[in-house]
């Protein structure tokens, strides 16, 4: 039997090398400047120049994180105000396979994605008016502000209108017996002016307000 010998050519061999060579130098070059460098540089960058921002734009009290400027919180007690519907969703903990309303959720933010002839989302916008008249004891015919009643496109919106603020007033103070030029005067001094006096809206972000609420009224009795 006969056995058939493969000869290599060195010139193929020579040329696989030298390509193998800078590929392979090439691609640890790339990933070091992009997996390494890169991200230590931005990181570097923005804990130096934005420092806050880098760190998640978080609220301190007393020495406690207490929240995010970027993310709102579910408030529900008649004492505080209270902030935009939120449509975000978690995962159940008495059943992981299935989800549940769950406000405010970091972690899975988004909307509905109800359009605007969703018999659900017009069936759940009449129950929030309805709730919303309610509980700050408004006419039965009182216009809402929209932000009251609907989710923002993220859901976890922290600010809301002035309109929507104002109308909470004499609830929150009725509640904490205060007067309503108390709480007033704190919507107006922690009221967020438009950007560079042009861009957005006049607005409040809920959860500073709350807060300044608590500091400012310590002293008050709080109706349960």
């Amino acid at each position: 039997m006969t056995t058939m010998k493969t000869q290599v050519n060195p010139a193929m061999t020579s040329a696989f090398h030298r390509i193998t060579r800078p590929v392979i130098a090439s691609a640890v070059f790339f990933m070091l400047v992009t997996g390494l460098l890169y991200p230590l540089l931005t990181t570097g960058a923005a804990q130096l120049l934005f420092h806050d921002q880098a760190q998640g734009s978080l609220i301190t009290r007393d020495g406690q994180t207490v929240g995010s400027t970027l993310i709102g919180q579910w408030f529900r007690q008649p004492q505080y105000f209270h902030g935009r519907p939120s449509a975000t969703f978690g995962t159940d903990p008495n059943e992981p396979s299935q989800s549940v309303e769950l406000p405010y959720n970091a972690a899975s933010s988004g909307a509905s994605n109800q359009g605007v002839l969703s018999k659900s989302l017009l069936q759940a916008v009449a129950q929030r008016v309805k709730l919303y008249r309610e509980e700050n004891e408004l006419a039965a015919d009182a216009k809402v502000p929209v932000d009251a009643v609907t989710a923002s496109a993220s859901g976890l919106d922290p600010h809301i209108s002035v309109a929507n603020a104002r109308l909470q007033v004499p609830r929150v103070a009725k509640q904490r017996h205060a007067t309503e030029q108390e709480v007033l005067a704190l919507l107006e001094k922690n009221t967020v002016q438009r950007q560079f006096g042009v861009l957005g809206e006049p607005r409040i972000h809920v959860l500073e307000l709350n807060l300044a609420l608590d500091k400012a009224l310590r002293d008050q009795p709080v109706t349960e």
